[in-house]
């Protein structure tokens, strides 16, 4: 079976623990708290004996997990055995431990699985083992469009009340971090008290917790929203990052998708593409829109010439506002209509 992580939540609350989860995904707080979840049941079905075994190496001794499969439970009828699994790939030993403990679990153990990194390239025999025998569950990064639902989902899990404005206010403070998000609206909870929150309400209770980085920067130019760019920039320059430490990033995804798009012009497998550059599906979303947005090649080589141009004003080898001169770049990635904005800039 296969569950979104808040799904999961919501069903282990109800109902009797499976033999076997995996919890994983770039989202650490959706992993977090779906796993939370899991250990919560346990407590409530009396099993008071953990064990938390750290497979994040070559040298794990697998043997040693599966011996403790069959070692009887010194504390309680029954116990909850953890395997932390960062790469999300047990290799072949690993794979056979969990598959042979999927085909015959003990009726004395629940097994938990987390993991950080997945795509699907990681769902290979052991994984649609686990999801025979229990649950998967996949914690996807938030899309940036996703981001309101997400939020409002929140807010009215914690009996909160709030207009669409007031709801994408709080996107735009938090900027994607799901752990901003998920504290504001604690707050939220705390000093709203029972009042459907407004754009008002909401700008005097939330702090601006938005944490900019030059991924997620690059992020938003690729998933077409200038406004968030624009927001973001300021934020980078409020803090005191220089144009230059920006670039080498900047440049590189827009390497990355000018040669997409040559790849796409010439009718070639994109997907496969994205795969080889190490894009995995989970990443692959703002690249496709950003290339529907753009997509003939030599947009793109114009941007990547562009970007030259403006490490080289970041470094004091053309005249010229760097800050500026990046805006309108990121913008016009995210806006064709933009685009003018860069002939003028070297009219």
């Amino acid at each position: 079976m296969e569950l979104r992580p808040e799904q999961l939540s919501s069903q282990v609350a109800s109902q009797p623990l499976a033999p076997v989860y995996l919890v994983a995904g770039p989202e650490m707080l959706r992993v977090l708290e779906a796993a939370d979840a899991v250990r919560a049941r346990a407590r409530a079905e009396g099993i008071s004996e953990r064990e938390v075994f750290d497979a994040d190496g070559r040298d794990f001794d697998w043997n040693q997990l599966d011996s403790s499969f069959n070692a009887p439970s010194l504390f309680s009828a029954r116990r909850l055995v953890e395997v932390r699994l960062p790469s999300g790939k047990p290799g072949k030993e690993g794979s056979e431990v969990i598959s042979n403990f999927c085909a015959r679990p003990p009726s004395d153990v629940v097994l938990l699985i987390t993991a950080g990194e997945w795509s699907k390239a990681h769902q290979t025999k052991w994984f649609d083992a686990v999801a025979k025998a229990g649950v998967v569950s996949i914690a996807w990064a938030i899309k940036p469009h996703e981001l309101s639902d997400w939020i409002d989902r929140r807010l009215r899990g914690k009996g909160l009340r709030a207009d669409p404005a007031a709801v994408q206010r709080l996107a735009e403070r938090v900027e994607g971090n799901l752990l901003a998000a998920a504290q504001e609206i604690d707050k939220l909870a705390l000093l709203a008290e029972g009042k459907a929150l407004d754009v008002a309400t909401m700008e005097s209770l939330v702090a601006d917790a938005a944490r900019y980085d030059v991924f997620r920067l690059a992020e938003a130019a690729f998933s077409g929203q200038p406004g968030a760019v624009m927001r973001m920039l300021a934020g980078l320059r409020a803090e005191g990052e220089a144009v230059a430490a920006l670039m080498p990033i900047v440049v590189r995804e827009l390497l990355l998708t000018a040669g997409l798009a040559r790849v796409h012009a010439r009718g070639g497998n994109l997907a496969a593409e994205m795969k080889g550059k190490g894009i995995w599906e989970a990443r692959q979303a703002p690249f496709k829109r950003a290339l529907q947005r753009h997509p003939e090649a030599r947009r793109w080589e114009r941007f990547v010439a562009e970007a030259s141009r403006v490490d080289r004003i970041a470094k004091g080898r053309l005249e010229g506002d760097a800050w500026l001169a990046l805006e309108r770049l990121l913008v016009a990635v995210a806006e064709p209509r933009a685009v003018r904005l860069l002939a003028r800039a070297n009219a």
